[in-house]
C-alpha cells in the first residue's frame, strides 16, 4: 500500500502564501517524479508543478515566478511555496508521485486526496 499525506492547505487573503506538503510512504521501491495538481470547480484536473528526482522543476505558466517546488529525496517529500497567491489559484491542490511500488510492478501514478486552497479577493 501506497499513501500521500497531504497539508497546509486553507484560507489566504490574495497575496499571500501557503506551503503544500506532501509526504508518500508504503511499499515504495522507487520513486520518480513528484508533483502537484489541482482542480478547480467546473474545470479540468491540471499540472501545477512537477519535479524530478534530480530536482528539475517545471512549472505551469499562470505560477512561474510566483510558486516553488522542492523535494527531499531521504523522505519522500515534495512541498509546493505558493507565493502572491491569486483568486485564481483558488482550488483543490492533488499530490502526485510516479513510482513503483515493488520490483514487480511499472511505474504507475498515485495520488493524495486532496487538499482545498481558497484564495480570498
Amino acid at each position: 500500500q501506497v499513501q500521500l499525506v497531504e497539508s497546509g492547505g486553507g484560507l489566504v487573503q490574495a497575496g499571500g502564501s501557503l506551503r503544500l506538503s506532501c509526504a508518500a510512504s508504503g511499499s515504495i521501491f522507487s520513486l520518480d517524479d513528484m508533483g502537484w495538481y489541482r482542480q478547480a470547480p467546473g474545470k479540468q484536473r491540471e499540472l501545477v508543478a512537477a519535479i524530478t528526482t534530480g530536482g528539475s522543476g517545471n512549472y505551469a505558466d499562470s505560477v512561474k515566478g510566483r510558486f516553488t517546488i522542492s523535494r527531499d529525496n531521504a523522505n519522500n517529500t515534495v512541498i509546493l511555496q505558493m507565493n502572491s497567491l491569486k483568486p485564481e489559484d483558488t482550488a483543490v491542490y492533488y499530490c502526485n508521485a510516479h513510482l513503483m511500488p515493488n520490483y514487480y510492478t511499472d511505474y504507475r501514478d498515485y495520488w493524495g486526496q486532496g487538499t482545498q486552497v481558497t484564495v480570498s479577493s
